[in-house]
C-alpha cells in the first residue's frame, strides 16, 4: 500500500519544501509515501480554461491505474475534521491493495472528469491556497491522522 500526494505545477518555496520534507519522513513510519509533481509545463496557457483542464485530465488519468483510489482535494468538497479524516483514511487502506491518491489540481481547479474517476472529494479549507501550502497542510493532516489511527499523543482531542 502506498499513499500518494499527487500535484500539478512545481514546487518552488525552499522554505515550505524543508517542512513538507519534515512530515514526509515522519510519515514513512507508518506507511510509504510519494510526493508525485506531474508536469504540466507543456501545456499551451494561451488555450482557454477548458482546454487546459482537458489537457491536465489526461495527464493524470494517464497516471492512474484501476485499482488505485482517487480523493481529490478541492475547496468545494466535504469538509471533515481530523478524526473523521482518519477514519475515511482508514476506510480507503481496508479497500485498497494497491495506491491511495490524494490529487491537488492546477491553477484551474480540477476537471469534471477527474471528479468522476474519484471516490471522494475533500476540502482542506473553503480558503484557496498556493499548491505548495496545500502539500504542507496536507502532509501535516496525513501525518495527524496517522497518529490518531495508532492512539498516538500528537493529536489532542
Amino acid at each position: 500500500m502506498t499513499v500518494e500526494l499527487w500535484s500539478l505545477g512545481k514546487q518552488d518555496k525552499k522554505e515550505l519544501a524543508e517542512a513538507i520534507d519534515l512530515y514526509v519522513k515522519r510519515l514513512s513510519f507508518y506507511t510509504k509515501f510519494k510526493l508525485e509533481t506531474i508536469d504540466n509545463t507543456k501545456i499551451n496557457t494561451q488555450q482557454g480554461k477548458e482546454q487546459i483542464l482537458d489537457k491536465e485530465s489526461e495527464l493524470i488519468l494517464s497516471k492512474l491505474n484501476d485499482k488505485d483510489i482517487l480523493i481529490t482535494l478541492d475547496e468545494k468538497g466535504k469538509s471533515l475534521d481530523s478524526i473523521e479524516f482518519s477514519k475515511k483514511l482508514n476506510q480507503w487502506m481496508n479497500q485498497s491493495s494497491t495506491r491511495i491518491v490524494f490529487l491537488i489540481g492546477g491553477s484551474y481547479g480540477i476537471s469534471a472528469k477527474v471528479h468522476e474517476r474519484a471516490i471522494f472529494k475533500m476540502a482542506l479549507s473553503a480558503l484557496t491556497f498556493p499548491h505548495q501550502l496545500v502539500r504542507l497542510i496536507f502532509t501535516e493532516q496525513l501525518y495527524r491522522a496517522f497518529s490518531i489511527l495508532n492512539n498516538e499523543k500528537y493529536h489532542h482531542a
